[in-house]
């Protein structure tokens, strides 16, 4: 079951950027194929939709590998489950009203934000060992979301490109920004401490069914 499952995840991941990415590229509005290049990755919900499929990929494909290991590892997991949550979430309830995605745009659209997540927080419920992954993971899961806010500050000083309104310095000023990113972080952190709360609690009822078998 989780070889199928994974699988399949990682074929929707994987078709889901890369039809993004099509459809940034082929387009006929805004800049250079370079520069939208550029700018495509300077999106969090492509990133972590990599990251997301890596992680199904990995294991799958190369499961002796140190990269196969790395992915595999249950706290590596859970803070990709705490990056994918946000992405959905954040998409929900801010930017989903923000425009209006139709044929092929929309089938990306609900690939990278609802069902890519739905199926890594399965995967993570179903088939990950969660119940050993230590506090401190929650602070070392810190590190991603902020190198991409240092690359997204450094990116759009000199670009103007900002990719979303939350953290567009041109709109909102640095210091409402930095606001921003500090509430964002405390998210990311309490997201991933309930994760891992969830995942000690659900391997003692796990324990505790199969000392009654």
């Amino acid at each position: 079951m989780v070889t199928v499952l994974r699988a399949f995840a990682a074929a929707l991941g994987w078709f889901a950027v890369a039809l993004q990415y099509w459809l940034v590229i082929s387009g006929d509005i805004g800049p250079d194929p370079v520069n939208r290049t550029i700018n495509f990755f300077s999106y969090f919900t492509i990133l972590t939709n990599i990251l997301a499929a890596l992680a199904m990929t990995a294991p799958l494909l190369a499961p002796g590998s140190s990269i196969g290991g790395f992915f595999d590892r249950p706290a590596v997991r859970t803070a990709i489950a705490t990056y994918i949550i946000v992405v959905g979430v954040i998409y929900h309830l801010v930017l989903r009203d923000l425009w209006d995605p139709q044929g092929w745009q929309w089938i990306a659209d609900m690939s990278l934000h609802y069902v890519t997540p739905v199926l890594f927080v399965v995967d993570w419920l179903l088939f990950v060992p969660k119940h050993s992954v230590p506090w401190r993971a929650a602070l070392a899961a810190l590190a991603y979301p902020l190198i991409y806010m240092g690359w997204t500050l450094w990116h759009g000083s000199w670009s103007g490109f900002y990719p979303y309104p939350f953290v567009d310095v041109t709109q909102l000023g640095l210091d409402k920004v930095l606001v921003n990113a500090g509430g964002m972080t405390a998210a990311f952190l309490v997201l991933c401490l309930v994760l891992i709360a969830v995942g000690r609690v659900l391997g003692l009822l796990t324990g505790a069914r199969a000392e009654t078998v």
